[in-house]
């Protein structure tokens, strides 16, 4: 195309003139000139009318300006404030195609960098308050409204992520989120693109941290039910879908990689070194993917990472359930609420009391949803509870689910409820009720009985001696037997013995693994480093004034005889409790002997029954805790709170699934339900039937196939060779008929 052509074509074809300005901004500055002036004349045209109908001339025009802008910053530094303002100021009056456009068109400014990210975002916030809000312009539809509120969400989630991208850009997260609490602040529906905003944003793992989470609790109590429930939602699956969403961007990387190494490895020439190359490649990439999930996400729940579980799950209870507001709220809601709350009470052991009697109402077999209540019910409960609150609720389960006259999956739901409950509180039932509960275990309903042997099961190893003699077990009898199981605690009353020393069964733990037995590390002088430099530096001051407390007693000594005369009395107290020791070992030896003679079995079972306390009592018992114990046993303590953080679940942090209650309930099936579970297993196989016969697939030959190829004097003894012989002719007839009529249904 010739130049003079090229002229008199561009004035009207505003793509053509984009491309070539691009490529030559100083050899076509005119005719952007040109079209700039076209540009403003229809800008004041409409500021004037701003309800008139602008056409496509006027759009086209602000994408041509917007893509060449950067190619002459001075004729067009006003250009981005005067989009802005005629968005902002006049986002009802535009045509839906010019108001889409703008916001296009300002959206590739920030993508050349010629307006900032958070300018970008102050002007689309506006817009998404304006068009959420239920008091809308009569002129402006739902559609289009609709459609403005879909493609200024999807403009802030990409622009969040851009500018996220490699590091965290702090002063854009934080301006944002300060943007979402004030949607949140006004008592309407606003605040429900701000919950989807955000729950977004944390499944693409863009935003993880607290002050987020504080967005979505601020949510979840929010007057209107819409935005209250997206927030209760968010706390009980946005984990599930961020850890699924990042699952499912590994797997499609590794397989786009994978098909490319293997397009490689097909076309070009095969060799064993350029096999390798590309299997350590696929080890490294893996490696790779590995590391970044375990540097970026470290599965902080969101219910972890709340400031105030306490004041949270108390303000939800009071707001959503027990309010007078709260009949706004159907059934499904509720039992929402109910699993937050009782997830916020089992995480971070809680006490909100006023919920196990809500809890009350709701316990029938004729309440719909009763599963979920129940599996909320069991959630809810831990250690720290008084008993008293749990077991009204297990008392109301057993009165009205497990009983002779309810059905299978009744019975078993009852019973599978009171065994999750007790496996967290376990003092949350008298020893009467326990042992009513455990006699189902010889019923003929198969969910009932395995309900009720998992009741015995979990009572064995947290306290036998609440089951009857019978239903212990060898194992828990002997441990009660030899003083391992000491019985349940009474709640509010601490134990006195040395074993509560916090974190003390972890340092136990340890030395089992380590296999630590060296009977003079407390002499170590290592071990006690710590406390001999305490002692040089007090050494140090000797002969300066020391400070006496008036209100205590200090035992002043003239001369070292006394301290000699306790340190003898001391040592002969210890040689004489050794000398016991000894004698009650060799006693219980012999006594010991004598029962391996007569009952060989019941040593084996005390040599297996071996308890975690016990190893803690001999612990402490057979050697002084160090300095350097003790600082090991903080730095187990300091592991063990930094497993539960990176997302090592605690029982009382498990979710109960409401189906896994009902046990294992088989029903005769239907006719077409057996057909249907028969062609299930028959899928992706072939014909069904026996391939006896066929010569399909290579197979060596049978032993009458080998019998007529063998010499005849090898086969002239065997009895069915004689037997020929002396077949009469009407015999012979009928076999040979027989042989006719087998060859010819052959083929033959």
């Amino acid at each position: 195309m010739g130049k003079k052509r090229r002229a008199a074509i561009l004035p009207t074809n505003i793509i053509l003139l984009q491309n070539v300005v691009r490529r030559d901004p100083e050899s076509y500055h005119e005719e952007f000139v040109q079209q700039y002036s076209h540009y403003e004349s229809l800008r004041d045209i409409f500021l004037l009318n701003p309800s008139a109908d602008q056409g496509t001339d006027f759009a086209d025009l602000i994408g041509f300006v917007s893509a060449v802008c950067g190619c002459y910053p001075k004729e067009t530094a006003k250009f981005p404030d005067e989009l802005k303002n005629i968005l902002l100021n006049n986002h009802r009056s535009l045509t839906p195609d010019v108001r889409e456009k703008i916001i296009q068109c300002l959206t590739m400014l920030r993508n050349k960098d010629i307006i900032s990210a958070e300018s970008l975002i102050l002007t689309l916030f506006p817009l998404l308050e304006a068009y959420s809000s239920n008091s809308q312009n009569a002129s402006t539809s739902s559609h289009h409204a609709k459609a403005v509120r879909s493609q200024i969400y999807s403009t802030l989630v990409l622009l969040l992520k851009a500018v996220n991208t490699g590091a965290k850009n702090q002063k854009i997260n934080r301006s944002t989120q300060a943007l979402l609490f004030n949607m949140l602040e006004q008592r309407d529906g606003r605040g429900l693109w701000a919950t989807k905003l955000t729950r977004e944003l944390w499944r693409r793992g863009i935003w993880d941290d607290s002050r987020t989470v504080e967005i979505m609790s601020q949510a979840a109590l929010h007057s209107d039910v819409k935005v209250s429930v997206a927030g209760a939602r968010f706390f009980l699956g946005a984990d599930k879908e961020r850890n699924d969403a990042l699952e499912d961007d590994l797997s499609d990387d590794e397989s786009f990689d994978m098909n490319a190494l293997k397009h490689k490895a097909q076309h070009n020439k095969k060799s064993g070194k350029r096999g390798k190359k590309i299997e350590q490649a696929l080890k490294t990439m893996k490696k790779k993917n590995n590391a970044k999930i375990s540097a970026t996400y470290l599965n902080f729940s969101a219910i972890h990472l709340l400031r105030d579980p306490q004041g949270f799950a108390e303000r939800l209870f009071t707001d959503h359930l027990t309010n007078k507001n709260a009949n706004r709220y159907n059934l499904e809601q509720k039992i929402l609420f109910m699993n937050l709350i009782s997830r916020l009470v089992g995480t971070h052991k809680l006490t909100v009391l006023g919920l196990y009697s809500y809890f009350l109402k709701y316990l029938t077999p004729k309440q719909r949803d009763v599963t979920q209540i129940m599996a909320s019910a069991a959630q809810a409960s831990h250690d720290l509870v008084p008993p008293e609150s749990i077991n009204s609720v297990v008392r109301k389960i057993a009165d009205e689910f497990v009983s002779d006259g309810v059905s299978t999956e009744v019975a078993a739901a009852g019973l599978n409820t009171i065994r999750e409950i007790l496996a967290r509180a376990p003092l949350a039932i008298e020893q009467p009720l326990l042992h009513d509960l455990v006699e189902y275990k010889g019923s003929k309903a198969k969910a009932v009985m395995m309900a009720a042997r998992s009741l015995v099961s979990l009572y064995r190893e947290v306290a036998p001696e609440m089951l009857h003699r019978r239903d212990r077990g060898k194992v828990a009898s002997l441990e009660l037997q030899s003083g391992e199981k000491k019985g349940l605690p009474v709640f509010g009353i601490e134990s006195s013995t040395v074993t509560t020393i916090p974190g003390l069964e972890l340092l136990s733990k340890w030395r089992q693994e380590q296999g630590e037995q060296d009977e003079n590390a407390d002499e170590n002088d290592e071990n006690w480093a710590v406390v001999l430099q305490d002692e040089e530096e007090e050494s140090e001051v000797e002969g300066d004034w020391v400070t006496m407390d008036s209100d205590k007693e200090y035992n002043i000594s003239d001369s070292d005889d006394e301290e000699k005369e306790d340190k003898t009395n001391d040592n002969k107290d210890e040689d004489d409790s050794d000398l016991e020791l000894s004698d009650d070992e060799n006693v219980k030896e012999s006594t010991d002997a004598a029962e391996d003679a007569d009952q060989p079995a019941k040593k084996k079972q005390k040599t297996v029954a071996t308890d975690s306390t016990a190893a803690m009592n001999e612990l402490l018992s057979s050697r002084i805790l160090t300095p350097a114990d003790f600082a090991k046993l903080e730095e187990l303590r300091v592991q063990a709170g930094v497993d539960k953080l990176i997302g090592k679940k605690q029982h009382n942090e498990e979710a109960i699934d409401s189906t896994s209650l009902l046990g294992q309930v088989k029903y005769k099936q239907l006719r077409e339900e057996r057909i249907a579970h028969a062609r299930e297993g028959r899928e992706d196989r072939e014909k069904f039937g026996s391939k006896k016969g066929k010569r399909d697939a290579p197979h060596s030959t049978t032993n009458k196939e080998k019998a007529r190829k063998k010499n005849f004097v090898m086969m002239i003894h065997k009895k069915a060779v004689q037997g020929k012989q002396k077949l009469s002719l009407r015999d012979r007839q009928r076999v040979l008929r027989a042989h006719i009529t087998k060859q010819k249904k052959k083929g033959h």
